[in-house]
């Protein structure tokens, strides 16, 4: 691997990008540092697959320094290129060839070696547990296991940064669970992955730090832990067996029912334990049984609609994130 000083996977400064007089990227400042898993999320049309051409060199930005894995993305596209592989939200295998094949072909156009090609083969079908199915054609592969061959391939020239483009749409839970498992051993070997998805939850359970992008501008950036503090509005949900519970609990706390809620009463809150055993003092005072209790702190979506003034919902055909 080559020498990378700075540490940085990626460092981007000031990147600018327009397509004639619509501004997509103004002024984005990005620093994500080696073996570590980065998130950039965004509604529909925010600027995130343009970041990512950018930084996989196919177009260029008309303003920003750029650094990919050490390299200048304008003087040294060659040596970036080198660096990254880029899985798509569409899986690049082919159908006609068997999973061992499809590896050996991506061997070839990286001008592996006859036998570094077969080694790195028969390593990567191992370590994606693709060994019984490698003599198969892709055709016959399942979702999840064309996932897997689909990351093997890009991982065949040995990359320091993947970018991954939402990995798990369409797959069932075991196999989204084991691409999540895929990508936090990939990090624990020194890969660094930049992830773009759909999933707010996947966002959370992988990365280390999330980047929140609007009309082209950074609008928050941190740990998931950091951003869930940017949003007020945790509470504690009791849930009563009878209207007179209910009623003598919310006088306990001086809290009003909402209407809608059948027999719920929601306690403002952080959910620490200092602030929980307070309620449940107050209301063993009051001597109130609670038929059921959970803590509400905000998640990614309540960080996504407070920064954007919109819920993260499916994504279109283009592979953004839509709001609603």
């Amino acid at each position: 691997m080559t020498n990378n000083p700075t540490g940085a996977a990626v460092a981007v400064t000031g990147l600018r990008r327009s397509y004639g007089s619509q501004v997509v990227l103004d002024g984005v400042d990005l620093h994500v540092p080696e073996g570590t898993t980065f998130s950039l999320l965004g509604p529909n049309g925010a600027g995130k697959t343009t970041v990512v051409r950018i930084l996989s060199t196919l177009i260029r930005a008309d303003a920003g320094e750029v650094r990919v894995c050490g390299h200048d993305v304008v003087r040294e596209p060659d040596r970036v290129r080198a660096s990254i592989a880029v899985t798509g939200q569409f899986s690049a295998v082919d159908n006609l060839l068997t999973g061992e094949e499809n590896l050996r072909l991506m061997a070839d156009l990286h001008h592996l070696g006859r036998a570094e090609g077969r080694r790195r083969t028969a390593e990567l079908l191992e370590r994606f547990d693709l060994g019984q199915a490698a003599k198969k054609p892709g055709a016959t592969y399942s979702g999840g296991m064309r996932r897997r061959l689909d990351l093997a391939m890009g991982l065949i020239g040995d990359p320091r940064l993947i970018f991954l483009d939402e990995p798990t749409t369409g797959l069932d839970p075991r196999s989204r669970r084991d691409v999540w498992q895929l990508v936090r051993d990939l990090v624990a070997d020194g890969v660094t992955v930049f992830l773009t998805t759909q999933y707010l939850d996947e966002a959370d359970q992988l990365a280390d730090r999330i980047a929140l992008l609007d009309h082209g501008r950074l609008v928050a950036q941190g740990t998931p832990a950091e951003l869930k503090r940017l949003v007020p509005g945790g509470h504690v949900e009791l849930r009563f067996t009878d209207d007179r519970t209910l009623t003598t609990a919310a006088a306990a706390l001086g809290v009003a029912p909402e209407p809608a809620d059948e027999l719920v009463l929601r306690v403002p809150g952080d959910g620490g334990v200092r602030s929980l055993k307070t309620l449940l003092d107050r209301l063993a005072a009051a001597e109130v049984e609670v038929d059921g209790l959970a803590v509400r702190t905000p998640d990614l979506d309540d960080v996504f609609f407070a920064v954007t003034g919109r819920s993260a919902a499916p994504t279109t055909d283009s592979g953004e994130v839509t709001a609603r």
